[in-house]
């Protein structure tokens, strides 16, 4: 087997069934589960008409590349969404089967094995596919701690000179998961400078750039290219998805698109991989990228939701709104884990510990004595959880 499986931690969610598999959840309350970042707002129906109608592709094998029609789809999304120039819809655009698989694949793709000891970036906390894409592609993950007294940002201080030198590729992810941050164009710019020095690709998780307040649009990687002259994207890569936007986290259907260079080489990596996207999906994705009504509907709801959250839990607890995605992002007056084990106990309420989604890095873990809040279920059942959480918190208190 490859030794590099040995390295792989178990994933969040393990541990917190281990976690909650320690105590008995109060059976006279509903269980309510916040814990996972799966939306369950309703699919719309006109993405699950178009999926029905795509069903006559299934007699056809699909390319890697996907149909032009999807490929030019997304390419008019990205310039309506960020008032970039049109990418090239046959170099610069891909579509993938979610970004949770782009974003682990892109690793194995880019990562010179034949270099010592390749270095990957991510921030802590983070999404732990990065982590595994890593370790499995043979290099070697450091951490960038985001921290509250920085507002979450990209601190490069924290790693030496020697481990940027080795660095082949950096993972960021805006809107954050877990703090919702979206980086500004300043960090950006050091980034794209640190970029070029050190020669490592970018590979940008914007998953959650349509879960948004209000009329302020989070700034894109592509977006900020342009914006700085860098019109090639040049050692850029950004990943997407639908599962959030529209509500369709089974569909598994996303795209990356910038560098047309790099592009080129990982469709030929996924061409082996057998990784195409099914004609049925396509259809179907074609249709939720073409319709933003649903994505504008979609975000009200998320908005009514924080409003009333924030109202709930701000007596008992520091909140605030983040600047986009729907997670909060929660410090809690005793262990995070032991927080979320007396809350599951005592209320029937699941949260995630912050300490399962980060790694001990620079002397601290940056996740503990903070709980990660998804606000992904319906309107009545999450202000029923918030309601719990702060009387939970208030005896606490």
């Amino acid at each position: 087997m490859n030794p590099d499986l040995n390295q792989l931690q178990p994933y969040p969610f393990q541990k917190l069934a281990k976690l909650f598999g320690a105590v008995t959840p109060n059976k006279e309350l509903k269980a309510i589960s916040l814990h996972i970042g799966e939306p369950k707002h309703e699919t719309p129906r006109f993405i699950k008409d178009a999926l029905i109608a795509g069903l006559d592709g299934l007699a056809n094998y699909p390319t890697t590349l996907g149909s032009d029609a999807l490929r030019t789809t997304i390419a008019n999304w990205l310039t309506r969404r960020y008032g970039i120039p049109t990418p090239d819809a046959k170099t610069q655009v891909l579509p993938v089967n979610g970004s949770r698989e782009a974003l682990f694949s892109f690793a194995q793709a880019v990562i010179d094995r034949s270099k010592n000891d390749p270095a990957v970036i991510c921030p802590n906390p983070f999404y732990q596919i990065y982590e595994g894409a890593a370790f499995l592609a043979g290099a070697t993950p450091y951490f960038l701690n985001t921290l509250p007294e920085d507002d979450y940002a990209l601190n490069f201080a924290q790693l030496p000179e020697a481990v940027w030198q080795r660095t082949q590729l950096i993972y960021v992810c805006s809107p954050g998961n877990p703090n919702g941050r979206v980086m500004p164009l300043t960090e950006w710019k050091t980034l794209f400078e640190m970029s070029d020095r050190y020669g490592f690709v970018i590979a940008s998780d914007e998953c959650y750039s349509e879960i948004y307040f209000g009329e302020d649009k989070p700034l894109g990687a592509l977006q900020a290219a342009q914006q700085l002259g860098r019109g090639d994207y040049k050692n850029l890569v950004v990943f997407s998805s639908l599962s959030k936007r529209s509500n369709v986290p089974g569909l598994r259907s996303g795209f990356v698109a910038g560098d047309a260079k790099i592009l080129e080489k990982f469709a030929l990596y996924r061409t082996y991989h057998g990784c195409a996207m099914n004609p049925a999906v396509q259809a179907a994705t074609i249709a939720a990228w073409n319709d933003e009504a649903h994505v504008a509907e979609n975000r009200l709801l998320y908005t009514e939701k924080f409003a009333k959250v924030i109202a709930i839990l701000s007596p008992v607890l520091p909140v605030a709104k983040p600047d986009a995605s729907f997670y909060l992002w929660l410090r809690t007056p005793i262990a995070d884990t032991a927080f979320a084990q007396a809350l599951h106990r005592d209320y029937n309420v699941s949260v995630l510990p912050g300490s399962f989604l980060a790694r001990e890095a620079h002397g601290i873990n940056p996740g503990a004595n903070f709980i990660r809040l998804a606000l992904v279920a319906g309107l009545d059942e999450t202000l029923e959880a918030a309601r719990r959480i702060a009387e939970f918190t208030s005896k606490l208190n």
